[in-house]
């Protein structure tokens, strides 16, 4: 068996709830059409801001993934 060979993309995962909860929404959006997902690392943390308060929780990730 030969050694594997990753890919990687980025995607930016939103919510309003949390930082966690956009990672795993980013993670199960990218799932839907990648596969052999394996790991991630965050590149960069941000959010929105509407009428003084904090709208909404953005994170860029870096998905790896193993090709067939």
């Amino acid at each position: 068996m030969s050694d594997p060979t990753h890919k990687k993309v980025e995607v930016v995962g939103t919510s309003a709830d949390s930082y966690a909860q956009a990672t795993r929404n980013a993670i199960a959006k990218a799932s839907e059409s990648l596969h052999n997902l394996e790991w991630f690392e965050v590149k960069e943390l941000r959010g929105r801001i509407r009428g003084g308060k904090v709208d909404q929780f953005q994170v860029t990730l870096k998905i790896g993934f193993k090709l067939d």
